[in-house]
């Protein structure tokens, strides 16, 4: 990962979080066929059409139980300078009450 690599950080941890309510990070294969498997399994587990209290306020209550179990950030090892993550492991935003037009991350390299 580039911003690591920029950083001053040789050991250390790299936390990577987006401030979404709606948005969440996990680290997984990029691979086309499970990416649609996620997205189906979290439409599963988090049915859009389901009744939920916040439904009442705001049509997204779905997108905030999906975040809040996936978890907005993901916390990475830094050795030697370099991020470790697994041989398939990348690091994704998953999109939960979108598309919208701006998401931001905040990336934050901690260490000696």
């Amino acid at each position: 990962m580039t911003f690591v690599e920029n950083s001053d950080v040789q050991n250390g941890i790299c936390v990577v979080s987006v401030p979404h309510a709606t948005a969440a990070v996990i680290a997984n294969e990029h691979e086309d066929g499970l990416m649609r498997d996620m997205l189906a399994k979290i439409e599963d587990l988090f049915p859009k059409s389901s009744r939920y209290g916040h439904n009442a306020i705001d049509d997204n209550a779905d997108a905030h139980l999906a975040s809040g179990f996936l978890g907005q950030s993901r916390v990475l090892p830094i050795v030697d300078g370099a991020l470790v993550r697994g041989t398939w492991q990348n690091i994704f935003l998953v999109e939960l009450d979108g598309p919208r037009s701006r998401r931001d991350a905040v990336l934050q390299a901690i260490g000696d």
